[in-house]
């Protein structure tokens, strides 16, 4: 599971990157600066989180319910992170994908749940 995770790290990381260089160089004159600012929030989601599942994958035996936080960072980035990329290329794809904003935020609960999930279980009991 170990080398998964890591493996699915990179690749988080590899897409933000070469997404985030090819909106600075080639969507910059095809989007507004509000779409813009979108999918820089999308990319800057998807990188920390990727930097996250790195931390998850060297660590995944110290820390408690390692699986569980790793299937809610992966899939609630995929729904933020992916939703945003969709619905700020729907024009430049020539599909209307606004259907999908509700998927925005439930990736955003999830991984509001898996960061308290994480702060609740991995806190350090004083009592011992």
């Amino acid at each position: 599971m170990k080398q998964t995770v890591l493996s699915l790290a990179g690749f988080f990381i590899l897409f933000a990157i070469i997404l985030g260089a090819f909106g600075a160089h080639s969507l910059e004159n095809h989007l507004n600066s509000e779409e813009i600012n979108s999918l820089q929030t999308g990319i800057q989601y998807q990188l920390f989180h990727g930097l996250t599942l790195v931390i998850l994958g060297f660590n995944f035996d110290k820390i408690k319910m390692a699986k569980l936080m790793t299937t809610g960072i992966i899939s609630g980035t995929i729904l933020f992170s992916g939703s945003i990329y969709l619905l700020t290329l729907d024009q430049l794809l020539n599909i209307n994908l606004g259907f999908l904003w509700p998927v925005t935020p439930i990736g955003g609960m999830i991984l509001i749940f898996t960061w308290l999930l994480f702060a609740i279980v991995n806190r350090k009991n004083t009592n011992s």
